[in-house]
């Protein structure tokens, strides 16, 4: 059986260096990469527990979330929980701050310490699973869809930025502009592709698209960047939650000519009036509730082939 002293030995490292990268700590960036690539090329995994080591998995298992502070994260969390205590697993909740170094080291300590599985909101596109899926852990990829062979827990983003579009639409407006999040983004380019499927289909121009990041700041440096311009909108998609929040706290303080908001999702606090705001509501603790029942079953091994559930709207 592969040592760490092994590790340290073909990494030419200390045994110290190779638990600390193990561990998520912060290490010099060669000498962790020449960690891995020793832990890969051995196919060390260590096993922290006797229990850990006859069952070659623990009873815990990693929710990895982009933001804590987002009340839908908060709300994915607890669909989450209640599945996994029924079923006997304890969670452990990581928060990236959708920064992939974050996420990386979170996925590497979920490996580490044979945790039974991971239900992931990816910080980026491409995050590594590919170790994770060599050694047979349970992975489910929720909310961002990311190209990899494993089960996926998503909305119809497409159909979602259609139908806030279309809310807006029936009430009267033809220069809605869209503020989604980065291009870099699955659920920020499809729900973007909604809004514009919608108003092409209603014969208006879909020429006022503006990417920022998935928070409250990103949704007023953009609202600010549309009002400077020398037509201002009619009406504003904001594509998520907190980008709202940061649209109404921007118009607040407007005092042009009225424009409605039409938001993707539950706004998670009071920011002014939002009685006639246009919304399409998210279940999230379905989200969660549905990821972690199938990662039980992927666990207990009653899982068949990686699927992509897609949640209904109505759920």
């Amino acid at each position: 059986m592969t040592r760490i002293v092994d590790v340290a030995e073909r990494a030419g490292v200390s045994t110290a260096t190779v638990s600390r990268v193990l561990n998520g700590a912060k290490v010099r960036d060669d000498l962790a990469e020449a960690v891995r690539r020793a832990v890969d090329e051995l196919g060390y995994s260590a096993n922290r527990t006797a229990r850990s080591l006859r069952r070659q998995s623990s009873d815990v298992v990693a929710l990895i979330i982009p933001d804590v502070e987002n009340p839908f994260f908060t709300s994915v969390a607890r669909g989450v929980e209640d599945v996994a205590q029924a079923a006997g697993l304890s969670l452990v909740l990581c928060n990236t701050d959708d920064d992939d170094e974050k996420e990386r080291r979170y996925l590497a300590v979920a490996e580490s310490e044979n945790m039974a599985g991971i239900i992931l909101a990816p910080a980026g596109e491409a995050p590594d699973l590919s170790r994770l899926v060599r050694r047979s852990r349970a992975v489910v990829v929720i909310d961002r869809e990311v190209g990899c062979a494993v089960d996926h827990v998503l909305f119809d983003n497409v159909a979602l930025g259609r139908q806030a579009t279309e809310q807006l639409i029936a009430r009267g407006h033809r220069d809605i502009a869209c503020i989604t999040g980065p291009r870099s983004t699955t659920t920020a380019v499809e729900r973007a592709a909604g809004w514009r499927a919608a108003l092409e289909d209603a014969g208006w121009p879909a020429d006022r698209l503006v990417h920022a990041n998935f928070r409250v700041d990103g949704g007023r440096s953009a609202m600010t960047e549309l009002l400077a311009g020398d037509r201002p909108p009619d009406a504003v998609l904001a594509t998520n939650n907190l980008v709202g929040v940061g649209v109404l706290q921007i118009l607040a303080g407007w005092s042009g000519p009225r424009i409605e908001v039409g938001i993707i999702g539950d706004l998670p606090f009071a920011t002014s009036d939002v009685a006639d705001v246009a919304q399409v509501p998210l279940n999230p603790r379905e989200m969660g509730v549905a990821a972690a029942q199938r990662l039980v079953d992927r666990i207990r091994g009653t899982a068949g082939e990686p699927e992509r559930h897609v949640l209904d709207l109505g759920t």
